[in-house]
């Protein structure tokens, strides 16, 4: 079955912005065009880190605990640089985690869960950032249409993976919710069915009451 693609969904004109910008400057971008977090780029459009406001926060804070008005905690070098951060440069995450356009949206999504991270580049095979994909971009395979999704249960499911006939089976849609009743095949097929709608991108959920024609399952009596 087809998933959906990070490229189909991802935001394919990020705000961006250069070692070179002023964490001033970024504060602004962050807030005035109401971002979670930019690429920064090199002068070739390849990805050299990510920022985010939570970055900037974090520089903040350090740079109270760690200001001469207070008495300093002891602070790892790191802690310090960030505090002394003055350009996007010297504040961002290097290596940040990134992904291909081809990459499917459920792999991306297990990509942000595992690596903690709120958004990823999306790149191309030299590192020049093609787009931007965020749980924003992501949820939207859960806007899928009903009938799409409708669609894709029946050409793909009933007839593609299970080769059972179509017209047998009663599939209704409503908001990425499934259900579906009728006649598979073989009894083999009871088991499958349900997983597999449920892979399909924007199913929230799916419901099945299913007889069966032939009983595939039992050994063929011994002579």
């Amino acid at each position: 079955m087809e998933h959906r693609q990070v490229r189909e969904v991802m935001t394919t004109k990020p705000v961006t912005v250069l070692s070179a910008t002023s964490l001033k400057s970024l504060a602004g971008i962050l807030v005035n065009l109401r971002v979670d977090a930019v690429p920064v780029l090199s002068a070739e459009g390849k990805v050299l880190g990510l920022i985010t406001e939570m970055d900037l926060l974090k520089k903040e804070e350090l740079q109270q605990d760690l200001g001469i008005s207070r008495r300093p905690r002891r602070s790892s070098q790191r802690q310090r640089l960030i505090a002394a951060a003055e350009t996007a440069g010297e504040l961002m995450t290097t290596h940040p985690v990134t992904v291909r356009p081809d990459t499917p949206v459920a792999e991306a999504a297990r990509l942000m869960e595992r690596h903690q991270v709120g958004c990823l580049p999306v790149v191309d095979e030299s590192g020049k950032l093609l787009g931007l994909a965020g749980p924003r971009e992501l949820l939207r395979v859960l806007l899928r249409p009903d009938a799409e999704i409708k669609s894709e249960v029946i050409s793909q499911v009933l007839t593609g993976y299970l080769g059972t006939n179509p017209l047998l089976v009663r599939v209704e849609v409503s908001d990425g919710v499934v259900r579906m009743s009728g006649e598979l095949e073989r009894k083999s097929m009871l088991s499958s069915v349900l997983p597999a709608v449920r892979a399909i991108d924007g199913v929230i959920d799916v419901e099945g009451e299913f007889t069966y024609a032939i009983d595939d399952t039992r050994l063929p009596a011994s002579r």
